[in-house]
């Protein structure tokens, strides 16, 4: 069986992590590290500046998970460099808490972790849930048709073969499987983000600051992540490595660019 890692932006103990590695023993062997606090929003930082510790977790269901200090991406670094003496097959992050949609996949803990592994050369997958708003689900019956949908990708992508340095990025309303419309398979939309700065003071008297605002809504265009979602499909995105603008790189062959170095 194939050996798959799993991973999330939540915390070892986060209920949706839990949903999806029993999905997938179905599959493989599976192996979970993840942080052992919250790291939503985090991005893909790289902790070089300090030792990590992998800790002992015993789950409700009997399973020894492990809980890294450092960050998801950090996490999938140590499973691959060795920590675990396991070569993984495929590496799955989630399920988060809310949705990974559009550029959210720059911030997301949870597309990080699925990030790290394909710059290691392993396929992997990012699942994600929309939060309350996205649907009446409650977050167990969510989560299982999430955890499920998730896996049944899983054996899919097992079974033929990511391109390189490639992975996909899931995303799911909060709804039953049975409510769910369909499965598509999409482009990043284009997300809107609302956004305040709340500045405050402390007793005494330096200003301090916590960003805030409401839920990102963005465009529902058709073919998009956020489309789907909003129309009630499960979204499949595939990502890659190469942020490169191809279309850019050709309009700077135009430019008067510096002329340096020998004539």
């Amino acid at each position: 069986m194939p050996n798959i890692l799993v991973t999330n932006d939540d915390g070892v103990n986060a209920s949706g992590i839990q949903a999806l590695a029993a999905a997938l023993d179905a599959i493989g062997t599976v192996t979970v590290i993840a942080p052992e606090r919250n790291w939503s929003a985090a991005g893909h930082p790289k902790t070089l500046h300090k030792p990590m510790r992998l800790t002992p977790v015993a789950w409700p269901d009997g399973r020894t998970a492990y809980a890294c200090s450092g960050a998801p991406s950090d996490c999938v670094a140590l499973a691959m460099l060795g920590a675990t003496d396991v070569t993984f097959d495929l590496v799955v992050s989630g399920i988060n808490s809310s949705y990974n949609l559009s550029s959210d996949v720059f911030y997301s803990g949870t597309v990080a972790g699925a990030m790290e592994s394909i710059i290691h050369g392993v396929p992997a997958l990012a699942v994600s849930l929309g939060g309350v708003e996205s649907g009446p689900a409650s977050q167990s019956v969510a989560e299982a048709a999430a955890a499920g949908i998730a896996a049944e990708i899983a054996t899919e992508a097992l079974a033929q073969t990511l391109p390189p340095y490639t992975l996909l990025n899931i995303n799911l309303p909060r709804l039953s499987r049975a409510d769910l419309r369909g499965v598509q398979t999409t482009r990043l939309g284009r997300r809107i983000y609302r956004d305040v700065l709340d500045t405050r003071k402390d007793p005494s008297g330096r200003p301090y600051y916590w960003i805030g605002g409401e839920v990102p809504t963005g465009f529902p265009e058709e073919g998009s992540d956020i489309g789907a979602v909003e129309n009630g499909y499960v979204s499949i995105t595939p990502l890659g490595i190469d942020l490169t603008s191809y279309a850019t790189l050709a309009q700077l062959d135009g430019w008067r660019l510096p002329t340096v170095g020998a004539a």
